[in-house]
């Protein structure tokens, strides 16, 4: 008997009236947002425009799909394409089944689209989002939970998966492989932060971090699970495809480094010239009101009548009348000293015609 495991669902959808909600398709859908937000956050910070990452989310996420789709239904044919098997069933995506491989190789192309569009380069947005993506695989990977897939081989450890009886299943206690690669993938998030923070990687290296080591760890995985699969050489496909990529990565960034080192100053030119004009304007806005600062003063300055000060009149400044005042006072000097000297010539005058007599 075991005493501890992980349960399964009971189901992998949640009928809310007349809509169902299906785990797989909401464990995606919370990935996909998490990726744009968090992506979005780091391309700011490089230097981009707010909303751009999301812009090519618009193009990236639906090619992603369906190559992940495609992938999924090329190499599970058997599932589709079989004596008694339904094709229709390749289109019902939201019953499982995404590769990631395909779904990284075409939403790669449709992410090249919206950046050509944006007039942007594609590595540096793929720099931006590449944690953010691992994050999403993270949020996907619960998606297998729902609906009781991609598990490993048969255990007892405490932490094991309990499957209950159903297609292509038999019930019993599992490795949670959908968790390992959950835990893993948060792992190379941070990671690839770390790395980018450390090293300014650029020009694509950040993603391709992510891409190898996601590669390490989705070879072991993929190695412990049990679902049907083809082998090749004695190894299942999937593993063989996170080997090559891993190698196809490692020499990227190899190479990447040599030819093209350090990061991308520029990263969105739109918005270095959207900032550039927002300053320029900043700045003539702030030389008109300084000019209309100074001609206010002087014409203040021109206004202001003078004033007279305290003890003005002590140092010769004259009142308005003070003039008149003065020619008053001449006029009656003069007016005085004309009497006197009269008076002194009739008193002459008399002692001459005295003398005289």
């Amino acid at each position: 008997m075991d005493l501890a495991y992980i349960p399964s669902p009971s189901t992998g959808v949640i009928d809310l009236g007349p809509i169902p909600l299906r785990g797989y398709a909401f464990c995606i859908i919370i990935g996909v947002f998490v990726a744009v937000w968090f992506g979005n956050k780091r391309w700011v910070a490089r230097g981009g425009r707010a909303g751009t990452v999301a812009d090519i989310a618009v193009w990236a996420v639906p090619f992603g799909l369906v190559g992940g789709r495609l992938y999924h239904v090329i190499t599970d044919y058997q599932l589709y394409f079989s004596d008694g098997e339904n094709w229709v069933d390749a289109f019902k995506i939201w019953q499982g089944g995404l590769g990631i491989w395909g779904a990284i190789a075409l939403g790669a192309v449709g992410a090249w689209i919206g950046c050509r569009r944006r007039g942007i380069p594609l590595p540096a947005w793929a720099d931006a989002l590449a944690p953010g993506i691992a994050v999403a695989q993270a949020c996907g990977r619960w998606g297998n939970w729902f609906n009781q897939e991609l598990y490993g081989r048969a255990t007892d450890v405490p932490w094991a998966l309990k499957i209950s009886e159903g297609p292509n299943r038999v019930a019993g206690t599992y490795h949670p492989t959908f968790l390992y690669e959950s835990l893993w993938c948060i792992g190379v998030a941070v990671l690839v932060v770390w790395a980018d923070r450390r090293f300014k990687l650029g020009h694509g290296r950040a993603f391709a971090l992510y891409v190898a080591s996601y590669c390490a760890g989705r070879a072991w995985i993929e190695y412990m699970r049990v679902d049907e699969a083809h082998h090749i050489l004695g190894l299942r496909l999937n593993v063989w495809t996170a080997l090559i990529v891993f190698v196809l990565a490692v020499v990227y960034i190899v190479i990447s480094a040599k030819v093209r080192p350090g990061r991308e100053e520029i990263v969105e030119p739109d918005a270095v010239e959207a900032a550039n004009a927002a300053e320029a304007a900043d700045a003539a806005e702030a030389a008109d009101a300084a000019d209309a600062g100074g001609v206010e003063d002087v014409e203040s300055g021109e206004a202001k009548p003078s004033e007279t000060k305290p003890g003005d009149a002590d140092t010769g400044d004259a009142k308005p009348g003070d003039a008149k005042a003065s020619d008053a006072e001449a006029s009656d000097d003069s007016g005085d000293a004309g009497v006197e000297s009269d008076a002194q010539a009739s008193k002459t005058s008399g002692a001459a015609e005295t003398a005289k007599g």
